[in-house]
């Protein structure tokens, strides 16, 4: 049993680039509750967390960046070459995870909770979790990853395998083992029938029902949750609605899903808009947006962006990035009706929602904000 009642934790572990963010996205999709410990170590130690003084005494003034903050890379240098460095920096950061990821599970309103980190058989949240799942790659898929989707040269990312413990160690301690060699379609059977198999008789997930807006003279919208079983339905809205700028395939729209989710506006049961958006690190982010020419705007944004601040809610966001062309962006007023108004990364303040900015921010388009919640997990205590 985990030690939380009434939630069956999953704890989700695997080397670099197996592919364990994929599959927590994939269970969230399923009705879980995403928890990734290793952002809550990141946040444990930025400027405005209870991690950060404890660090510098530790470490001294020299790991920060010139905008005070704790630079990660120049830690990462100490700590990763020397194994008692580590246990020090783990002594700060791990409690403060623990307390974190206790705040978000007894929040949270899912019964499944999935809690991925990659030195998770090392941690006593191990104790905590009901099942433990690990993601398998192959080491030249892994290389293949670090190299075109992280930038990594091939020597930096050999460097990087090399210096982790084998597969074979987490290997032998799971419960489920989620081979994420092949095509997305593959992975997301795999997890799907893992689901049914071992969870469907825990929770049963339903998604919220839309509610219809009347619009006079033009029938009814709503807004629908896409699943991936939409995917071919989404690559054709978005290569029609873009006029021709984008023209994406059903494995696109397949391996979107591994990042982020997708939500139809219909009208007369007929999808006519759509938004992307992704949570990752308590940070919502909304970057694609497609509508039918002619749209009403004012009627149209608010039913999406409602529901996409509800789910975010539910997944416990505590900000909520929009990011815009500039032709669209322009209808302030708008944004402003919904709550949301233009910022620079640097004027969002909190590391995390700054990071979450510039980690995405679309070439070119503007960036609107809205914060959902006060409370931060991190905040200082």
């Amino acid at each position: 049993m985990s030690a939380w009642p009434g939630k069956y934790v999953i704890g989700l572990t695997g080397n670099i680039a197996t592919g364990k963010s994929v599959v927590r996205k994939m269970l969230e999709h399923l009705g879980s509750y995403g928890i990734d410990a290793d952002a809550l170590g990141h946040r444990a130690i930025a400027k405005d967390a209870p991690g950060y003084q404890p660090t510098l005494g530790e470490f001294g003034k020299w790991i920060l960046g010139p905008d005070g903050q704790i630079d990660r890379a120049k830690l990462a240098r100490v700590v990763f070459n020397d194994p008692e460095a580590m246990k020090r920096l783990e002594a700060i950061v791990h409690p403060l995870v623990r307390q974190a990821t206790d705040v978000l599970i007894r929040r949270a309103k899912e019964k499944v909770i999935v809690l991925e980190a990659i030195k998770l058989l090392e941690s006593p949240l191990r104790q905590g979790c009901d099942a433990i799942w690990v993601t398998f790659s192959p080491p030249e898929v892994q290389l293949g990853r670090l190299m075109q989707k992280r930038g990594m040269t091939e020597d930096a990312a050999l460097q990087r395998i090399k210096t982790q413990p084998s597969q074979e160690e987490k290997l032998s301690s799971a419960d489920i083992i989620i081979r994420n060699d092949g095509s997305f379609e593959n992975t997301w059977r795999q997890v799907s029938t893992f689901w049914q198999q071992e969870l469907a008789a825990i929770v049963a997930f339903e998604p919220t029902p839309p509610l219809p807006v009347a619009v006079a003279g033009k029938g009814e919208m709503l807004v629908e949750r896409a699943r991936p079983r939409h995917a071919s339905e989404i690559a054709a809205l978005i290569n029609r609605l873009s006029g021709g700028q984008r023209r994406l395939t059903h494995e696109d729209v397949m391996a979107a899903f591994g990042e982020k989710a997708f939500l139809f506006l219909k009208m007369d049961s007929k999808p006519v808009g759509l938004v992307g958006w992704q949570v990752e690190n308590l940070v919502s982010r909304t970057d694609d947006v497609y509508l039918e020419a002619g749209l009403s705007l004012p009627k149209a944004m608010p039913l999406l962006m409602e529901e996409v601040e509800r789910a975010s809610r539910d997944l416990q966001c505590e900000a909520s990035l929009l990011f815009l062309p500039p032709g669209l962006a322009q209808q302030a007023e708008v944004w402003r009706m919904i709550g949301y108004e233009p910022r620079t990364i640097q004027a969002l303040g909190v590391r995390a929602w700054q990071e979450a900015a510039a980690e995405k921010a679309p070439s070119g388009q503007v960036m609107l904000f809205k914060q959902l919640r006060k409370d931060r997990v991190m905040r200082p205590i």
